[in-house]
């Protein structure tokens, strides 16, 4: 799942700033964001030559997505944002009595403006956020996008045509999570599409090409799913997929090739939503949810069988770490987010012992913060709006800045960095800001 917010927009449009396309300080060969937290899907961002403080009041905004439509959104969603080869993707709702639904959304990642749009199903489940909440995963000349009712849809990339669609729930008997719906972001891996229907089939994987069927897991107990995204590991030769269930099963390990189901940890899983993503490295997962929950270190061995089992190395309780929703990155041997239910206080844990470095401290902002990292700094953007950027060293909690964009709030949405910009995503809206050092 996901989260995160950001004047005179018509003369800064107008200025040499904005008209300046990013310079060779960001890393233009790593800097595509193709899907949910980046390529990795751990959300870092390999480019450098981003500003290390930001000025008070925050960084030069470069354009505002809606005034450069003509007032025209991108759609009213929770969903965050997917930038490659210049062009920006994301869903939203649109209202009216003519052609109102969930919508894929294209713009130019340089001006905003606003390529294409395509409908892919109707109006978005209404809670706990308004809108789609899943982010489009872009493959090339092909994307996939999934609305809250579990509708896939695979579109062109160029112009939004519809090449295929699927239906989590009518096809795999698939049971959406609650509170708002289906939230994943579709994951590629080859020439397989993977997501997690839940229920009667908790994964399944298709051809990416054709949406045809190369295999269904079915899961020893029948569970809605998370609003995670999947993602990979492989230990002793066995590929795996793991993501986070619902109550029954809690985080799951599935197995790449077949589709058998490995493994199910049910510690870290409660009744309400199982949101973060988990963090995958080597043979080891970090996972944290909120609702009281809280927080596990899981070591992945064979299982004597040919599988993989899953080993508790520690588990700390949800007074101690819960990330509620946002997020966590992984540095070296070090894990930052947002503790707390609800709140989103900065930490640094040392991964293998489940120990801190420091934190959880008071940031800027108020409620839970989606996070990202980007040229040894913290992107922390918190529900109430604040932006904030914090130093990603052990060493203690050191604050580089923050800013409030003028965005709607809850800001759930995840905050990307893309060619030396910081694109922040509200409601409705988009903002484009330099981040660039001069």
């Amino acid at each position: 799942m996901r989260f995160l917010f950001f004047a005179c927009a018509a003369l800064l449009l107008l200025s040499p700033i904005a008209l300046t396309k990013p310079g060779k300080s960001a890393d233009s060969k790593n800097a595509d964001w193709p899907q949910w937290r980046g390529p990795g899907r751990n959300g870092i961002c390999a480019e450098t030559g981003l500003l290390k403080e930001w000025p008070k009041g925050g960084p030069a905004l470069l354009w505002d997505a809606k005034k450069v439509n003509g007032g025209a959104s991108v759609g009213t969603g929770m969903s965050s944002l997917a930038i490659t080869q210049g062009k920006i993707y994301t869903m939203g709702d649109v209202g009216g009595k003519k052609g109102s639904g969930a919508h894929v959304f294209c713009l130019d990642a340089d001006s905003g403006k606003e390529i294409w749009k395509t409908k892919v199903g109707p109006p978005s489940m209404g809670s706990p956020g308004p809108g789609p909440h899943s982010t489009p995963t872009v493959d090339g000349e092909r994307l996939y996008a999934l609305t809250t009712q579990g509708k896939l849809t695979c579109l062109k990339s160029a112009d939004g045509k519809i090449l295929w669609e699927k239906d989590l729930v009518k096809e795999f008997g698939g049971q959406h999570p609650g509170f708002g719906g289906y939230g994943e972001s579709p994951l590629v891996d080859g020439d397989k599409l993977v997501l997690a229907p839940g229920g009667k089939k908790c994964m399944v994987a298709l051809n990416k090409l054709s949406g045809d069927v190369y295999w269904t897991c079915d899961p020893p107990k029948n569970d809605g799913t998370g609003h995670g995204s999947i993602v990979k590991a492989e230990v002793g030769g066995v590929k795996l997929y793991i993501t986070l269930a619902h109550k029954k099963l809690g985080l799951i390990g599935v197995e790449a090739e077949s589709g058998k189901f490995l493994w199910s940890y049910d510690k870290v899983a409660n009744g309400t939503a199982n949101i973060p993503t988990a963090i995958v490295k080597g043979e080891y997962v970090f996972i944290s949810t909120g609702y009281g929950t809280g927080a596990a270190l899981l070591k992945l061995v064979p299982d004597g069988n040919g599988g993989v089992k899953a080993e508790e190395q520690y588990f700390l309780k949800g007074a101690k770490l819960q990330n509620h929703h946002g997020g966590m990155i992984m540095i070296g041997d070090h894990i930052y987010g947002g503790h707390g239910h609800n709140d989103g206080l900065p930490f640094c844990l040392e991964w293998k012992s489940g120990k801190f470095a420091w934190g959880p401290e008071r940031g800027p902002g108020a409620r839970s913060a989606a996070v990202l990292y980007a040229d040894g700094n913290l992107y922390f953007r918190y529900e109430n709006g604040v932006m904030a950027l914090i130093e990603a060293t052990t060493t203690g909690y050191k604050a580089k800045g923050a800013f409030t964009p003028p965005l709607s709030t809850p800001a759930w949405q995840h905050p990307v960095v893309y060619n030396g910009r910081l694109y922040l995503r509200g409601n409705d809206q988009i903002l484009c800001y330099d981040i660039r050092q001069k």
